[in-house]
């Protein structure tokens, strides 16, 4: 095998577009710290690294389990196929998931020694939820907490654990700008879990748009949507979030786009596009957002 094809395998088996979901919210929490006047190069590139490790440990787990269920296929659309495609060895899946959070742990006690050993609390726990939303003997993927646990995990604690090790405290902007980003990652949760409702049902699984349907599912969707801007809004107004936050507004054409194609379209082929404009969606409106926040301390409007 050329060296080519084993980094383009490497390079499916991370699932590039679904990084953003652990981009994203480190950029916005440290967004929020520089605005304030804080900001630790160190930490933050360590930060940044361990969270894009552990999510591609988590995407490396879902497709080694996935495959052991006998849910994945070559024909299935989403997946990486690294394993029914490409042949590579289960083992060697779940060993390079295994060998990602090793270096997401090392990369841990550096920020823990340097910030609070608290920290290590909380990455554990999101290390305890890459593994279990798809292994285990219940996983989160096949219950209809999959994309809260995501929200969860990937939103407001990677955004208030990037704001933490910089400034040593949590704020109520910190607090506020998370959840739109939290609501945004479940959203591509949402969206992939509507493409694969006819695989997920036939592999037992029980998610919010089998158990909704899928006109409901849709239905949520656009209004879990509507509410991102509805928030942001509304802390603007508050007084929680700078107005230059208001900046993500430019991103409303992508988000109609994207459920447009959701209302459109029910084959799993033609919804790819509309999952991966989810997590367009979430790049854009975060760099937005970072931008505002970067905004804010240099041209504050309040």
């Amino acid at each position: 095998m050329s060296w080519r094809k084993r980094f383009d395998i490497a390079w499916r088996m991370l699932r590039p577009f679904t990084l953003t979901a652990s981009l994203v919210p480190t950029l916005v929490g440290t967004g929020l710290a520089v605005a304030q006047h804080h900001f630790r190069w160190g930490e933050f590139l360590a930060f940044l690294l361990a969270s894009v490790l552990i999510q591609s440990a988590t995407n490396m787990f879902n497709e080694y389990f996935d495959y052991r269920r006998g849910l994945d296929s070559e024909e299935m659309v989403g997946i990486s196929g690294t394993i029914v495609r490409d042949g590579i060895r289960p083992n060697v899946v779940l060993a390079t998931a295994w060998t990602l959070v090793c270096l997401a742990v090392l990369l841990g006690v550096y920020i823990c020694a340097t910030t609070s050993w608290w920290v290590a609390l909380v990455g554990t726990a999101c290390i305890a939820v890459a593994y279990l939303y798809s292994g285990g003997p219940k996983p989160l993927a096949y219950t209809p907490f999959g994309e809260i646990a995501a929200a969860a995990s990937m939103g407001p604690t990677i955004v208030l654990l990037a704001y933490y090790i910089e400034t040593g405290y949590i704020s109520p902007s910190a607090w506020a700008a998370s959840v739109p980003i939290g609501l945004l990652i479940g959203l591509i949760l949402l969206g992939n879990n509507i493409r694969d409702m006819d695989q997920d049902r036939a592999g037992g699984r029980h998610t919010v748009p089998i158990l909704m349907g899928r006109d409901r599912g849709r239905k949520l969707f656009a209004i879990v949507c509507a509410l991102v801007y509805a928030l942001t809004l509304g802390f603007v107004v508050a007084g929680v979030l700078t107005p230059w936050a208001l900046l993500v507004l430019l991103t409303i054409p992508s988000a109609v786009y994207v459920v447009r194609l959701f209302f459109r379209h029910t084959e799993p082929a033609k919804l790819h596009p509309a999952v991966k404009g989810t997590s367009i969606l979430l790049f854009r409106f975060g760099a937005l957002m970072f931008a505002g926040l970067l905004a804010a301390a240099w041209f504050p409007l309040r």
